[in-house]
């Protein structure tokens, strides 16, 4: 291998490396996101337990609820997401409409990384102290009302590590989509190091440029982390009690608004 050809392909195929990151980091970031809303949804309608009083056409619904949303799950935690995005994408493309690839890529990896956020939040919200479900309870708070205004708040906050290693894994990851010719960076990588029959220097500087995409979302998820962390921690412990019941009472607030 020859550094001094890695510097003449970045020199001379630039363009085409950064489109192939900007399209990666759209694909990345929006799928993660939208990810995260989905988990947020599954999760957190999965961590709800009814209380015993409830009907029991409620609690046979709960149930087929979670069934259905287990299935989602354990599918797409259980399939590699590049065979997701041949089967999703082809099955949408010859039997309902003729979708844009980036729209296609975009959503398998929203509803593949959703899955894994659904598990992550819902132990983000096993670890919130149950105190915090009783004293929203306590203030009339439906579990519905308790679960969006006071327990995930504080699930997120617990989870954001795993939340952003799921960033992390889907700016590597997204460089399976290349099957279904979106112009991310893996598939730049291709037509360049086809054309240049340069294919050991191409790859290591894609190489770099994913370790670089991914060390520079590290350093940033890591200072939002420690800014979370911070502001958990600046009350005084003797504070923690009444922090608690001013949260679920700005949530008690914000349901009767």
């Amino acid at each position: 291998m020859s550094l001094q050809k890695c510097f003449e392909i970045i020199l001379k195929y630039w363009p085409s490396f950064l489109l192939g990151i900007r399209t990666t980091l759209i694909v990345a970031i929006s799928g993660t996101a939208i990810g995260l809303v989905i988990g947020l949804f599954v999760g957190g309608i999965r961590a709800i337990r009814l209380d015993k009083t409830s009907p029991v056409s409620l609690k046979l619904f709960k149930r087929f609820i979670d069934a259905v949303l287990k299935v989602y799950i354990e599918v797409f935690r259980g399939t590699p997401m590049m065979v997701q995005a041949v089967f999703i994408y082809y099955l949408v493309y010859t039997n309902i409409v003729h979708w844009d690839k980036m729209v296609a890529a975009i959503f398998v990896i929203s509803i593949n990384t959703g899955a894994y956020m659904a598990e992550i939040v819902r132990s983000g919200i096993q670890a919130v102290d149950p105190g915090q479900n009783e004293a929203g309870r306590s203030l009339g708070m439906s579990s519905g009302q308790t679960m969006m205004n006071v327990v995930l708040p504080q699930a997120i906050r617990n989870a954001f590590p795993a939340i952003g290693n799921e960033l992390i894994v889907n700016i590597k990851d997204s460089s399976v989509l290349m099957i279904i010719s979106i112009t991310e960076l893996m598939f730049q990588s291709n037509s360049i190091a086809g054309t240049t029959y340069r294919f050991t220097e191409t790859y290591f500087v894609t190489a770099m440029i994913y370790l670089a995409l991914t060390s520079i979302s590290s350093v940033v998820l890591s200072r939002i982390e420690r800014k979370l962390n911070h502001t958990r921690t600046s009350l005084p412990q003797s504070d923690t009690n009444a922090h608690s019941m001013a949260i679920a009472r700005k949530g008690a607030d914000y349901a009767d608004n």
